[in-house]
């Protein structure tokens, strides 16, 4: 039996395409591509425009300036006052007392330390104590050294005055003659403190002046010796009174806009108006604030907190970082014109062809601002040189003037539009700008939020 043969094929595996596999890649390879398109193309954000209004610092700490006079001690020994700080005195009446010997001192001592206080002495203290702590501020810390010394000083008046009552039973000893009696030669504010500042005026300020860590207040205490021409107290002569505020060159303005301005004082929460007075010198800006009532109040104090009620600047808010400047043409309003197949606002430039042959060309164009002579254009169709007709003449302007406006690109309608805008106010973050201006923006429009991130006329959604 013959073996049958045949041709013999070499066996060929399938070919198996894994779908998975297939799609798995293809979303890999979209991935990537919008990766790549992300890290190599403009990320623009907008920004919608809304009604808003800026929180401004007008707290200041300013320097009180008064019209002070102090007065020296007539007499060497221990002094002791009898009149009350911050209390009015008349011409005659008796403000403090020097003891040559020490002897009236020693029975001051003891009566003190004997006697109760009456119902009177002891609200007095109450009250003072009070108005120190309703006012008290743990950054202010060197005011309890203040208070320290006034309650002292008004304890030990309050012995005086039962010691002078008793005046009589030091006749007869030798000694009444050697307690000296001086009174207030002047009506005034008694005030028991010196600090240089007395005599200054606000021309005379410097920035130094405001650094309080320089600043010393000397307190004239009783019961103390003194030589003859030791200070020995402070008369204030005057209800007028003004106090001086550094005021940033930025600010200036602001203070400009008006004669007086509402003033609350920080320690009592009072409110006071000012008339306002600008002060330039040679280290900076100052503002005046001068009052005629309220200085007894804060006789005692150099350095005093207020807040400045300032109108409020409201408008359109929107972030510093989309505002740009922006270069223009400007070119005199006879020289718009319209024209074209939807009769927009435009110019007739003048151009020539190959053969040099004179044309006439209408060019569509945005106004973006204007003057009480001349329009804002931009340069995407025009150039420094270029001509332009005035309607219906043969008058020629040549473009060559050019100026900056400040705004926004608007985002409205797709693309950068360039906005001017007119900032009322600007801090580090926000400027609140005029609404509805002629050619600018209004609420709820979108803007670019980076305006360095885009051009005039860039595409926003592509």
């Amino acid at each position: 039996m013959a073996r049958e043969r045949g041709n013999i094929r070499q066996y060929k595996k399938p070919i198996n395409i894994n779908l998975g596999i297939i799609i798995f890649g293809c979303i890999f390879i979209y991935i990537m591509i919008c990766v790549y398109m992300y890290f190599t193309s403009k990320h623009i954000v907008g920004y919608e425009v809304k009604t808003g209004s800026l929180s401004v610092n007008n707290v200041y700490k300013g320097i009180a300036l008064r019209q002070e006079e102090v007065f020296k001690s007539t007499d060497s020994g221990y002094i002791n006052y009898y009149a009350k700080e911050s209390g009015r005195v008349a011409v005659g009446d008796l403000v403090y007392t020097v003891d040559e010997t020490g002897q009236f001192s020693n029975l001051s001592g003891e009566n003190t330390s004997e006697s109760s206080l009456s119902d009177s002495d002891l609200t007095e203290l109450k009250t003072e104590i009070l108005g120190f702590t309703n006012t008290f501020s743990e950054k202010q810390f060197h005011d309890a050294y203040d208070f320290k010394n006034n309650v002292r000083g008004t304890v030990l008046k309050l012995a005086n005055y039962k010691i002078l009552e008793n005046i009589d039973s030091m006749k007869g000893t030798g000694s009444e003659g050697l307690l000296k009696s001086v009174r207030a030669a002047k009506t005034g504010i008694v005030v028991y403190s010196v600090d240089g500042y007395e005599g200054k005026d606000a021309v005379d300020l410097t920035a130094e002046d405001f650094i309080g860590d320089a600043y010393e207040k000397k307190p004239l205490i009783g019961n103390e010796l003194v030589e003859r021409g030791d200070d020995a107290y402070k008369l204030c002569l005057s209800e007028n009174w003004s106090i001086v505020i550094p005021v940033p060159e930025e600010r200036i303005e602001d203070f400009a806009e008006g004669d007086y301005i509402k003033v609350k004082f920080l320690k009592n929460q009072n409110i006071s108006w000012a008339q306002i007075h600008l002060i330039s010198n040679a280290d900076g800006h100052y503002v005046q604030l001068t009052f005629n009532n309220s200085m007894i109040t804060f006789c005692t104090d150099r350095f005093i907190d207020i807040e400045l009620s300032a109108d409020e600047k409201t408008g359109l808010k929107i972030p510093n970082s989309s505002i740009v400047q922006k270069d223009f043409f400007l070119v005199p309003k006879e020289y718009i014109t319209k024209g074209g197949n939807n009769g927009k606002q435009g110019i007739l430039k003048e151009a020539f062809t190959e053969e040099g042959e004179r044309s006439i060309e209408f060019i569509e164009t945005t106004i973006y601002s204007e003057t009480d002579t001349d329009y804002y254009l931009d340069d995407t169709f025009l150039s420094i040189g270029d001509y332009i007709i005035k309607p219906d003449s043969e008058e020629k302007y040549a473009i060559s003037k050019r100026d900056s406006l400040i705004g926004v690109y608007n985002i409205n309608k797709g693309y950068a539009d360039f906005k001017q805008i007119q900032i009322l106010y600007q801090n580090d973050e926000y400027a609140i700008v005029k609404p509805n201006t002629v050619y600018g923006l209004s609420v709820y429009d979108y803007v670019v939020l980076d305006a360095a991130s885009v051009s005039e006329n860039d595409f926003i959604y592509e």
